[in-house]
């Protein structure tokens, strides 16, 4: 049996540079991704509202919704996936009975929050987040299922009660044992700069998103001189394919046809289905050969 998701995501880690993790939401962009070459995806919780509830990042979302989508997305790919886990949907047991239902599906990694349930975006205006002390709880909980999966602890402090709390927050995280920490909001270099350097042997993840119309997303390069391990794009491929698929809806009211709408082939999609070798062992199958 080859190595579990949650040991490939650790052994990319464990090579220098940032692991790019962009956002997937079904098989499909799963495979697509895939076939660019990413060593890891990244599966929103904001992305899961939308696409399997068609709501919101509000809190409507639970963690059984994420685990039945990323079962499919994991079993379309090998690359490891990371899936947002929000706050561990209740106290700290509902967190570590999280963690377990996500590796149980198939994940390499989560990151668990915050924030005060119900959640929302982190990006919204409305944030709350709980005391810290019951915060360390969920994230010792979520280490202690024992899973191997990569835990990454979020704050959302910074925006909701400043920088010192937040990176109080994240050393407290990191010394209950989780894998990486992740100030939300954190993308700026200055910020990065004064996180890394309270924390410098504690990994960092970054969320890229287009949710942030401020964001101005830093190169690779300098993203790693600030101990940054992973930058997330969750939504950017969502919105990319909305936009495509809006187009595509539009041409067909107006024109009556798609023809005019840039597009990948029918044989193309196939292809990234696997179609041609699964037509080949149908015929050996049917022809009975060894």
């Amino acid at each position: 049996m080859g190595a579990t998701a949650a040991a490939r995501l650790r052994a990319t880690l464990a090579e220098p540079g940032v692991v790019q993790a962009p956002g997937v939401f079904d098989a499909v962009t799963a495979r697509l991704a895939t076939r660019v070459g990413f060593s890891a995806l990244h599966l929103s919780g904001a992305v899961t509202s939308a696409v399997a509830l068609g709501l919101p990042d509000l809190g409507y979302l639970h963690g059984t919704d994420v685990a039945e989508l990323a079962r499919r997305i994991a079993l379309s790919t090998d690359v490891p996936v990371i899936a947002d886990a929000d706050t561990g949907y209740g106290n700290a047991l509902h967190a570590r009975r999280t963690v377990e239902q996500y590796a149980r599906v198939g994940l390499a990694g989560l990151h668990i929050e915050d924030q005060v349930s119900p959640k929302r975006c982190g990006h919204m205006a409305g944030k709350q987040v709980i005391e810290s002390d019951e915060a360390v709880q969920k994230v010792r909980a979520a280490v202690e299922a024992d899973t191997g999966l990569v835990i990454i602890a979020r704050t959302d402090a910074l925006s909701v009660l400043g920088l010192p709390e937040a990176i109080a927050r994240v050393t407290a995280y990191a010394e209950a044992g989780a894998d990486l920490v992740f100030v939300e909001g954190a993308a700026d270099e200055e910020t990065l700069s004064l996180v890394h350097a309270a924390i410098p042997e504690v990994g960092l993840v970054v969320n890229i998103s287009e949710a942030d119309p401020r964001l101005r997303p830093l190169p690779l390069d300098v993203l790693a001189t600030y101990g940054v391990r992973i930058a997330l794009y969750p939504v950017a491929p969502l919105l990319a394919a909305a936009a495509a698929t809006q187009r595509a809806y539009a041409a067909i009211a107006d024109e009556g046809s798609a023809s005019s709408v840039e597009r990948i082939t029918w044989d193309e999609l196939t292809d990234l289905l696997d179609l041609p070798e699964l037509l080949d062992l149908e015929q050996r199958y049917s022809d009975g050969d060894s």
